[in-house]
């Protein structure tokens, strides 16, 4: 149930290829690691559009802010419409003349805490509602989060558990069945829907700084990979790279391995004193390509 809860949301991470659990920083890791949060050095607000597969869209809106010198709360939002489709039934195979959408939401409450000057952690409380014509669900799920600087050659060792929550089930008046009046004096019967998990996913990651670890440095290139584990799904991988120059322009690469529709995405960004524009592309071959586009600003 609820797989869109799987769909990534930082434009960073797309544009490296879904590989982002530890070289994610700031509000736009938030997806793939809630300690992401925990690098932000006072306040940021973040803001993304995609136009995804098959007409849907989804954005997302974040606030995070650093409380104390360790600590960090924040917001995440995340609003997906499919757009309009046409109601078919057995009876009118081609349309009722009616439209219908899904209309899928999410909100995280985040707080992080840098423990030590290598060690962070992320954690998030999501609420999750869908709606399908008539009929909904709703749930509470927790999002849990790691990322270690482990001192050696420059490795970051990130770790994240998405989605841990009970199982959910469909409710509302599409599940409604016209019956006899000797059968029920309301003439109105509902289904009872079956449960079923919400997608639980797994990821562990590293990434490197090799060239440019030294602060200040014109040039940096980041290499990260993924391992993702989704509850429903076969073990893949995800690989990244990002140049950056003066952390002013920034160009992504990146790819998922035994995924069986996400292929290439590329990526890049700007950055001008507190404002950053992000851009990333990917190709999903059967299912075609998305264009993904974030902002963000620091103050």
């Amino acid at each position: 149930a609820a797989n869109w809860l799987k769909i990534e949301s930082g434009v960073r991470g797309i544009g490296m290829g879904g590989s982002n659990v530890a070289s994610g920083s700031g509000v736009s890791g938030i997806f793939y690691n809630p300690a992401s949060i925990a690098f932000i050095n006072s306040a940021q607000v973040y803001y993304s559009k995609s136009n995804y597969l098959a007409g849907i869209t989804h954005n997302t809106l974040s606030y995070v802010t650093k409380v104390t010198f360790s600590d960090f709360v924040g917001l995440y939002l995340f609003y997906l419409d499919s757009g309009e489709m046409d109601v078919t039934t057995v009876i009118s195979p081609n349309g009722t003349n009616e439209k219908f959408s899904v209309l899928d939401f999410s909100a995280r409450l985040l707080y992080g805490k840098q423990l030590t000057d290598r060690l962070r952690v992320g954690f998030a409380i999501k609420y999750f509602r869908e709606e399908i014509y008539t009929a909904h669900m709703q749930s509470l799920v927790l999002d849990v989060g790691s990322n270690f600087d482990t001192g050696i050659y420059g490795f970051i060792l990130g770790m994240s558990v998405s989605n841990f929550g009970p199982e959910v089930q469909f409710e509302g008046d599409a599940l409604d069945v016209t019956v006899d009046d000797e059968i029920a004096v309301t003439t109105k019967l509902s289904k009872i829907s079956s449960k079923f998990s919400v997608p639980l996913t797994f990821r562990i990651g590293l990434s490197n700084d090799i060239i440019g670890r030294e602060e200040g440095s014109v040039h940096r290139l980041t290499l990260s990979a993924d391992g993702i584990n989704p509850i429903d799904y076969t073990v893949y991988g995800a690989l990244g790279a990002e140049y950056s120059w003066r952390d002013m322009a920034f160009l992504r690469f990146g790819t998922k391995l035994s995924h069986d529709t996400s292929g290439i995405s590329v990526g890049g960004g700007l950055k001008w004193s507190l404002f950053s524009i992000d851009y990333a592309y990917v190709n999903y071959g059967v299912l075609e390509e998305t264009h993904q586009f974030g902002i963000s600003l620091d103050f």
